[in-house]
């Protein structure tokens, strides 16, 4: 059985990713980037094992879908952590708000919207109409956005 849906194993295919693909170096040299990373007002991200393997595996992957999905439309995106550096504060009051800390993840779009991941490798989603859960885990995320499948959105008590 496999991890994910033929699409999703193609498009991951298509953007350079294999089963068992490990950039620990890369993902090593992120997490050093990110956690030295403060912003003006003093906010710092908070990194985690579930952000560094999902960089080790996924990071650099540039996943060029577009249009139709399953419930709403693609968006190409991209696992790269450094693309949301600046989004110490947001990241913070959104993890706030659903009670658990937010790395950055990747970015949607050229930065149309962001990804970000927390601790136990649930991953979500910000852009200018809110704040989305994608997935319970990297694998489940990944699939949401490659599919188009309908995330949920982060009500203000900080459920979904």
């Amino acid at each position: 059985m496999s991890r994910f849906p033929t699409e999703v194993v193609y498009e991951l295919g298509r953007a350079g990713w294999r089963v068992g693909r490990r950039r620990l170096e890369q993902a090593e040299s992120w997490a050093k980037e990110v956690s030295d990373h403060t912003s003006p007002d003093g906010h710092r991200h908070s990194v985690f094992p579930a952000a560094l393997e999902a960089w080790s595996e996924f990071g650099g992957l540039r996943i060029a879908v577009e249009g139709p999905g399953a419930a709403v439309a693609r968006r190409p995106f991209r696992i790269d952590p450094t693309t949301g550096l600046h989004l110490t504060r947001t990241l913070a009051d959104v993890g706030r708000s659903i009670g658990t800390n937010l790395c950055p993840l990747g970015e949607e779009d050229d930065g149309v919207g962001y990804l970000a991941i927390d601790p136990s490798g649930r991953v979500f989603g910000i852009d200018h109409t809110g704040e989305w859960f994608l997935g319970d885990g990297v694998d489940a995320g990944l699939t949401t956005l490659i599919l188009g499948t309908a995330p949920a959105r982060i009500r203000e008590d900080g459920t979904w």
